[in-house]
């Protein structure tokens, strides 16, 4: 569980729970025909792995967009399992497709929103632009990486936070890997939820966010996205972390087995995912 340094930040400290909200026997999640998906387990990217079902074109991302670099994101080899931080297996009861290439930390603290600022960041950094990379803590302090980028650190004293110049300079990955680990520390479902703009489900793109704020919370990340140019119903697949921290994985749809991992937007009702249950409100975008 992550640990907060002052009493002013205590609700970041859970940003996904384990009492989630369960997945209800519902029908609301369905495609509006018979859709025919294959899993190419030699594939070694989200695109490569997950081709657009039969009757769909997959969404060209901009060279360089945030969506192109989540929709190349290397991929773990096919039937690898997903790890806790501090190294455990997590059970897969029909809950993820595959496990995302990249490491969780080895601290409780890179749970489901922090998944979400460390893609988006990760993005930012190898695009070089510094200035983007920033996150507010739950308090409204904004934690920016040009700051911290500068030799800044963040002072917590009582109810106050704020920048002191402490180090030398550093655009250095380890250093951003420590900023990261701040955030993580003091950001959360709620902070974030604050941070995005809402988004309708029919205007819907890759990167885009469901998210509940609160404790408990959740955040899952939209990684891809498949279209039927003839009835614009558009496929997507889902990216989450969890509690405890834990590897990013690509989910699978409980409520269509026969669609997934892909999930329609053609669906009334909450958005029912294997370890939360979203509204179409809570759809975000940065």
């Amino acid at each position: 569980m992550k640990r907060c340094l002052a009493p002013i930040l205590l609700l970041a400290l859970i940003s996904c729970n384990t009492n989630a909200e369960q997945v209800k026997d519902d029908k609301s999640i369905e495609s509006s025909v018979e859709i025919a998906v294959s899993i190419n387990p030699a594939g070694r990217t989200i695109s490569e792995r997950f081709p657009e079902p039969t009757g769909f074109t997959r969404v060209k991302a901009q060279e360089n967009s945030f969506a192109a670099y989540l929709q190349n994101f290397k991929l773990k080899p096919h039937g690898a399992v997903v790890h806790y931080y501090n190294g455990k297996v997590k059970p897969n009861d029909d809950v993820y497709e595959a496990v995302l290439d990249i490491d969780v930390g080895n601290y409780d603290l890179q749970q489901c929103a922090d998944a979400v600022m460390r893609l988006r960041a990760e993005y930012l950094f190898k695009q070089k632009r510094f200035s983007d990379i920033h996150f507010n803590f739950t308090n409204g302090f904004k934690a920016d990486y040009s700051k911290w980028q500068q030799g800044y650190r963040v002072n917590v004293n009582g109810n106050t936070t704020n920048w002191v110049k402490k180090v030398a300079p550093s655009t250095a990955y380890t250093s951003f890997r420590d900023y990261l680990k701040l955030v993580f520390t003091y950001a959360g479902t709620k902070s974030l939820e604050k941070e995005m703009k809402a988004i309708a489900i029919k205007d819907i793109k890759i990167g885009d966010v469901f998210i509940k704020g609160g404790s408990p919370g959740h955040a899952v990340i939209v990684v891809d996205m498949a279209v039927n140019v003839q009835t614009n119903e558009k496929l997507f697949l889902l990216a989450q972390s969890y509690m405890p921290a834990q590897e990013i994985q690509i989910l699978k749809n409980p409520m269509s087995p026969n669609l997934s991992p892909w999930y329609s937007t053609n669906f009334t009702g909450p958005l029912f995912t294997p370890e939360w249950t979203f509204q179409k409100s809570q759809l975000k975008r940065f």
